[in-house]
């Protein structure tokens, strides 16, 4: 009896307890309703450069560095590039007087923070102070938009050293090359390609300078470290007059007794 009479009332003990279940469940949403949570998006290899996101940095600090005291309502509060009021944080306050333009920002070096989250740092050249590095934090959310994860700030420039200019100790020694190096340079730099043809492999594929130079001297030829190519230290001036100090790598090899150039310096279809 006691089983049938438990199968009888089964139904609307369950009903009780779904009942309880839904008013706890409306308390706490009362209570302590759900947060939406912006989360940061991981995408693929995180070392992969994000185009859009060092775009957003190189935007922002050119604005972030802009600024014009006698409109400084007009400073960080709308830039409708980066989301319009989602920058305001990234506030300045501004001096009495004074401006300050941007001339060109450029990306310097970019590390990862969290996953999803990349701090870079942007060379930015100003009309004031000259060049200077600025880092801007960028966040690429759930969604896929961008939007900024910090504060800037101003820091020093990246380690560099000064220039790394060896040279090898093999000089060519081979007059004919040297002369076809020479000669090549002459008609490359000076954009005469049927000239420069002259001295050509076949399958040569060779870009042209768009702004031709005068081939002043060639300063120095030697092997490069593979021994199939010739490095030449070479001396060269625009049509104003300006003088360059340059090197080019060439390509070179010996066929039917006469030296050709394959390459100058670029590949042109890579």
């Amino acid at each position: 009896m006691w089983r049938i009479r438990a199968a009888r009332e089964s139904p609307r003990y369950l009903l009780y307890l779904t009942c309880l279940v839904g008013l706890a469940a409306t308390a706490r949403f009362a209570i302590a309703p759900p947060q939406p949570r912006q989360q940061v998006l991981d995408r693929g290899n995180a070392h992969e450069p994000d185009l859009a996101a060092q775009g957003f940095a190189s935007l922002f600090a050119r604005r972030y560095l802009s600024w014009d005291a006698s409109e400084p309502q007009g400073h960080g509060l709308e830039i409708p590039e980066l989301g319009g009021r989602a920058v305001e944080a990234a506030d300045i306050r501004l001096p009495a007087s004074g401006e300050q333009r941007v001339l060109w920002t450029e990306v310097v070096q970019m590390r990862i923070a969290a996953p999803g989250v990349r701090v870079y740092t942007v060379a930015v050249e100003t009309d004031t102070d000259g060049l200077v590095y600025l880092t801007v934090p960028v966040a690429r959310l759930g969604d896929g938009r961008l939007a900024l994860s910090g504060y800037p700030a101003l820091v020093g420039p990246p380690a560099a050293a000064p220039a790394q200019l060896g040279s090898s100790s093999h000089e060519v020694d081979d007059q004919a090359l040297a002369l076809v190096v020479s000669r090549a340079l002459r008609n490359y730099l000076a954009g005469s390609p049927d000239e420069l043809a002259a001295d050509l492999t076949s399958g040569a594929r060779v870009s042209l300078p768009n702004q031709p130079l005068a081939l002043e001297s060639v300063e120095r030829t030697t092997w490069a470290s593979d021994g199939k190519s010739v490095l030449a230290l070479v001396r060269a001036s625009d049509r104003r007059g300006v003088q360059y100090t340059l090197g080019y790598e060439l390509d070179v090899s010996r066929s039917q007794g006469r030296w050709e150039v394959s390459a100058v310096q670029t590949d042109p279809d890579v």
